[in-house]
């Protein structure tokens, strides 16, 4: 008898979160529940999710990224549903498998610049890691640099060049001669590479970590400054690629051509994964130097056909739908709206981006009532603001949004690239209200934060905090 699934979902729909909880992660559901973000998601269409109900919820999340398409795009499903029914050969391993080479031409063709070459992976943080092996073996040399508040994913080899040490405490010694540099800083990248035992500098163009981007000028000199080095460039574009941030990659805002170029979830469509590393022909002779080292790097999954379906599907609908303008124009109108509101709002410092990946930061506040709201809710926990405004904005408004990391006073905003003027609207109005009850104190908005200091009291005395609502790279490993 052939599974079904309708009746899978329908028996155990009831109880999905104490299904989770039992046999899968019950930390996240306690946070889930802790800032209402327990809901059961029925059906997903486009930028929005629906529940039981019928009601819907405007996804300015996307998956931390990956459907940059929107979620069930149908010419993506039905590329999909074609190579199913076409029984195509697969994982042969031994092999050179077509869609492969055509995924690979593609893709390459979209990032430009130097690469000309593509591994495939199954996520980010497994490309990550290959090219970090890559120009460790290219280039002989032990040492990588990164940049402070980077993310390029939770396995081991990322982890030792993730900049938050949430992430890293009590993890043990991860991958040796990887250092934290600060980002936008010059002199400490030369004195660095004057050691002549860097392999690579990784950075994001954009830190999916608080949405931070140094000085155009810096990312030009940072590039100078490794080419007379010998230092190879990796540029992590898992989050900030594939149109993202109104270019095909966020590097191409900057001129800078890398050596190795990182790429990941949209590239999935949201149905497959799927993840490459794009890098030149003279890193892969180096790395695969003869018909032995063939497969000195490989994996199972990485090439597989459906994956190779889904990114070619991915690639065209971006292009043929005009979805990198879009992000640009949405961007700037959703940055642009929440500037506006500046005047108005004490506490809002500022929204700053690229495209549509997006930053809300706050600050304190100077009047006498609110400094003291602002005190007691950070004197609790350093995160607590931003989740009085993600909370209301998922109770009230139906609008999934994060915080853009631990202990930072930020919302970050990545909604699908398909959004149109009206569900920006639909946004900005519900910032707006939100902005206005947290500007009245006390208030409702406050009563929010009371509830999640109260949590975290809870908490801390059985040893532990409050966790944030989850970071946005958190679950590819």
């Amino acid at each position: 008898m052939p599974l079904n699934l309708e009746a899978l979902l329908a028996e155990y729909r009831p109880i999905q979160h104490d299904l989770f909880a039992e046999y899968v992660n019950p930390q996240l559901v306690k946070v889930l529940r802790t800032i209402g973000y327990d809901k059961t998601y029925v059906r997903a269409e486009g930028p929005f999710l629906y529940d039981q109900a019928g009601l819907d919820y405007l996804d300015f999340l996307s998956g931390y990224g990956v459907f940059n398409m929107g979620r069930n795009h149908p010419k993506i499903r039905s590329a999909l549903k074609s190579a199913i029914d076409a029984e195509l050969p697969n994982m042969i391993q031994m092999d050179a498998p077509l869609l492969a080479g055509i995924l690979a031409k593609e893709l390459l063709a979209k990032v430009g610049g130097r690469v000309n070459t593509v591994f495939f992976t199954n996520s980010g943080t497994e490309a990550n890691e290959g090219a970090l092996k890559f120009a460790r073996k290219a280039t002989g040399r032990p040492r990588i640099l990164f940049f402070d508040h980077a993310f390029h994913g939770l396995s081991t080899g990322s982890l030792a060049v993730n900049g938050n040490t949430e992430f890293r405490k009590d993890f043990g010694d991860l991958l040796p001669g990887c250092m934290s540099i600060p980002m936008g800083c010059l002199d400490t990248l030369r004195k660095e590479l004057a050691k002549n035992d860097v392999a690579a500098l990784i950075l994001e163009p954009v830190q999916g970590k608080g949405v931070y981007i140094a000085d155009a000028a810096y990312y030009k000199e940072a590039e100078a400054l490794c080419r007379n080095a010998g230092t190879l460039l990796i540029v992590d574009e898992v989050q900030s690629g594939m149109g993202r941030t109104g270019k095909w990659f966020a590097h191409q805002h900057f001129g800078i051509t890398p050596d190795i170029v990182t790429v990941a979830k949209a590239l999935s469509g949201g149905f497959i994964p799927v993840g490459a590393i794009c890098y030149t022909k003279d890193i892969y002779s180096k790395v695969f130097r003869s018909m032995e080292e063939c497969v000195v790097h490989s994996n199972t999954f990485g090439r597989n056909a459906l994956a190779m379906v889904a990114g070619l599907a991915s690639l065209k609908v971006i292009e043929d739908e005009g979805l990198i303008e879009n992000a640009a124009v949405m961007g700037k109108k959703i940055v642009d709206g929440v500037n506006a509101m500046k005047p108005r709002f004490e506490m809002l410092r500022e929204a700053r981006g690229l495209g549509l990946m997006i930053a809300i930061e706050f600050g304190e506040p100077k009047s006498i009532s609110l400094k003291a709201g602002w005190k007691l809710i950070h004197a609790v926990n350093h995160g607590l603001f931003g989740q009085m405004v993600v909370v209301p904005l998922m109770r009230d408004h139906r609008i999934l949004t994060q915080v853009a990391g631990h202990h930072v006073d930020i919302v970050k905003l990545l909604p699908p690239l398909i959004i149109n003027a009206s569900h920006a609207d639909r946004f900005l109005s519900a910032f707006e209200q939100v902005m206005t009850a947290c500007h009245r104190f006390p208030g409702a908005a406050w009563s929010v934060g009371k509830d999640l200091a109260m949590a975290a009291a809870k908490a801390s005395t059985k040893n532990s905090k409050l966790p944030s609502p989850p970071p946005h790279h958190l679950p590819e490993l």
